[in-house]
């Protein structure tokens, strides 16, 4: 039988519609619920404890609504906090985070050497570095904390000047000779991807999780029959701290206009 319930999906900001869009790209028909809980933003400079509680509620907000399951679009909540919702909602729904699909994705391409820019608290929690190698004990991993990336591209600050100066002045580091890829573990990041893809002279792989997370929401909901049978999907958006500039960026980033609601849950 069909299932007709949306999909749940969060970020602390506007960077986890990078991944609902790719979703909602290769499952039309599916409902998707989005909130960014912007009242916290960033989530990166703050503590595991602090990002625990944060995706707790939003996860108890979200299976409120009626949700089939729930993607972690966030590196900061997936690397701090997935294995505790798993343990607190114990198989009640079922959840999707942004760092596996990723990771499986990049360990199997063969490469030498390999970059992952992130916020501080995803390389602080050094769960990229222990996945791949524990994929290819061979591969060396150079992480590096990125934490004006996310704040920026929330702004509004991307394609422009101030972007270019901001990943140079990140990029330019003698860690990333010779690198064959470069993980973009921030949901935020595929905004810049083309920016990134310039400094590097195009020389350099580049990937983010969001084809390969819709990928692996396709795969549970086929599996567990899940499918919705709808023609077109509904898709709504909601932030914990509405503001129309949020609205506006949130609109360029989607890739097309969107109506913001505000959901104070706390």
């Amino acid at each position: 039988m069909a299932d007709n319930r949306p999909i749940g999906v969060f970020d602390s900001g506007i960077g986890g519609l990078t991944v609902s869009k790719a979703i909602s790209d290769l499952l039309p028909n599916e409902s998707i619920i989005y909130f960014g809980d912007t009242k916290h933003l960033p989530y990166g400079d703050k503590s595991k404890e602090t990002i625990s509680y944060y995706a707790l509620k939003i996860c108890k907000y979200l299976l409120e609504q009626d949700c089939k399951m729930i993607v972690v679009a966030c590196n900061s909540a997936s690397t701090a906090a997935y294995d505790v919702l798993l343990d607190f909602f114990k198989g009640s729904t079922d959840f999707v985070n942004v760092v596996d699909p990723l990771v499986n994705n990049v360990s199997d391409k063969g490469f030498a050497k390999v970059g992952v820019i992130a916020t501080k608290a995803t390389i602080k929690s050094n769960v990229y570095q222990a996945k791949l190698l524990s994929k290819n004990k061979s591969l060396d991993v150079i992480s590096k904390a990125t934490p004006l990336l996310a704040p920026m591209i929330e702004k509004g600050f991307h394609s422009g000047e101030v972007s270019q100066t901001v990943i140079k002045a990140y990029l330019e580091d003698d860690q990333f000779d010779q690198i064959d890829a470069i993980l973009l573990a921030c949901t935020h990041y595929p905004l810049i991807k083309d920016e990134i893809d310039s400094y590097f002279k195009s020389k350099v792989k580049i990937y983010d999780s969001t084809t390969v997370v819709a990928e692996e929401v396709k795969q549970i909901l086929v599996e567990k029959h899940k499918e919705a049978d709808k023609n077109q999907g509904v898709y709504q958006f909601q932030v914990s701290d509405y503001t129309e500039s949020f609205e506006e960026t949130a609109s360029l980033f989607y890739g097309k206009e969107i109506n913001l609601a505000e959901k104070d849950i706390w």
